[in-house]
């Protein structure tokens, strides 16, 4: 509830003849949604359930099934590649029902159903299978979910609920690996242990989405409130009004793309699709760590972790500072962080010093980026498409990737790992300050620009 002036304590009443904004006592942080931190702990769960899995996945197909380095290659680029198709359907599907808890449901359940699969795979045939089903829920999932974080959240502090939600996820991330292999020192042969134990984190994930997220309805919600400030403004109801009428209130705007690609959002896109062509896959940055400093293959699976523990820690802060500095300021030169690191990965002598940087400075890019593009589009996109807005960005950002690394494959096996990776830096420098001239009327942008020229269109 807002007071009027009068109704505001003497004491934080502008004086007569002060300037504006005189005597108004400083807005506190708004607290993180409880749905926030529920959502965060139903991705914990999940990335528990599917890092474990994909931590032992190599050492499961090329050693207990036989199979070769190039079948895992095709599941690996399976596992990249298969989210990036359906992340706007599933926005669409959460906009057009105006239910984004139940298509993300649908998504944590499929991959739910995949861990079962893992158990009962055989061979190659029923593990892509069940890969394949695995990333196409995650893929569903992942548009919905943000858009009910964005829908819970203070627009005012929508980077660090962002942050806190991807720094529970991250946990998980971490954690998943670690598990995996403790299993596997206890039981040198207990994948299927690990497929157990993966499956009921999963199932433990989605009885927790099921039970515990209430049922946001981000469109009729928008709707309301547009329709009731109304009375607020001294404006006529309108005719035939329902809105305080159980059960008769309209879900909002009928669902249009244009609203999805309205101005705004295609210098999002742009933006994030350039650097994404410029953003390679961390494998290859471990690969040229291993490569150049020649530790053991033992220590190999420790570089994620290192990396997922420094995303985990500067989540939130990196979160804060975006809803303080810029969201979008903060995601372009956040990869800044990621240009470092590639530097640390090309350099020609052996440090244990650039390693340990690296992993941090790559764990610092995600925090600036991977949970702030989502607050960038849940900001600027109008509540009626903002499930496939996310969706789109990030698919955007996920094919580009794909592209990407496929082209540094060529270019280190041409020009060598260090000239490769130092050429790619070069390249990404010079991109942000073009992303950045693209991106940075966004921070001071109304929020409801888009959705206003939208309804007029």
């Amino acid at each position: 509830m807002y007071l009027s002036l009068r109704d505001r304590p003497a004491a934080s009443r502008p004086a007569p003849g002060a300037p504006p904004g005189a005597g108004r006592r400083p807005a506190r942080p708004a607290k993180v949604s409880s749905v926030v931190v529920t959502l965060g702990v139903v991705s914990m769960l999940t990335d528990i359930s599917s890092e474990s899995v994909a931590a032992i996945l190599p050492l499961y197909v090329t050693t207990a099934l036989g199979l070769s380095t190039l079948a895992y290659g095709v599941l690996d680029g399976l596992m990249q590649g298969a989210t990036a198709l359906v992340r706007v359907l599933g926005g669409w599907a959460a906009d057009r029902g105006d239910h984004p808890k139940w298509v993300a449901t649908t998504g944590y359940g499929l991959s739910a159903l995949s861990r079962a699969g893992l158990l009962a795979a055989g061979g190659f045939a029923g593990v892509t299978a069940a890969v394949a089903v695995d990333r196409v829920g995650k893929g569903i999932r992942t548009a919905p979910r943000d858009a009910m974080i964005a829908a819970a959240s203070d627009p005012r502090s929508l980077g660090r609920s962002f942050g806190v939600h991807r720094a529970l996820d991250t946990v998980g991330a971490a954690l998943g690996p670690l598990l995996a292999f403790l299993v596997l020192w206890a039981i040198p042969d207990g994948y299927s242990t690990v497929f157990v134990v993966s499956f009921g984190a999963a199932v433990l994930g989605l009885a927790t989405l099921v039970l515990l997220v209430p049922d946001l309805r981000p469109r009729r919600a928008a709707w309301l409130a547009r329709h009731r400030t109304r009375g607020e403004r001294a404006l006529p109801r309108c005719k035939g009004c329902t809105c305080d009428v159980a059960g008769l209130q309209p879900a909002g705007r009928p669902f249009r793309w244009s609203l999805v690609v309205a101005p705004r959002m295609r210098r999002v896109l742009l933006a994030a699709g350039v650097l994404a062509l410029l953003t390679v896959g961390d494998g290859f940055v471990y690969l040229s760590l291993q490569a150049r400093d020649g530790f053991a293959a033992q220590w190999f699976p420790l570089l994620y972790v290192g990396t997922n523990v420094a995303y985990m820690s500067l989540a939130v802060p990196v979160g804060r500072l975006a809803d303080r500095w810029g969201r979008a300021r903060v995601f372009v030169w956040g990869h800044l962080a990621l240009v470092a690191a590639y530097v640390c990965a090309g350099l020609a002598w052996a440090s244990t010093a650039t390693t340990v940087a690296a992993l941090l400075l790559l764990g610092a890019f995600y925090a600036a980026t991977d949970g702030v593009l989502a607050a960038v589009v849940g900001r600027i996109a109008s509540a009626d498409v903002r499930g496939a807005a996310i969706g789109t960005a990030q698919t955007v950002q996920a094919v580009a990737r794909m592209v990407a690394s496929a082209a540094f494959g060529v270019l280190w096996y041409t020009a060598g790992r260090g000239p490769a990776i130092l050429v790619v830096a070069a390249l990404l420098a010079a991109a942000l300050p073009v992303c950045w001239v693209l991106v940075r009327s966004l921070d001071a942008a109304p929020a409801s620009e888009d959705a206003t020229a939208g309804a007029g269109a």
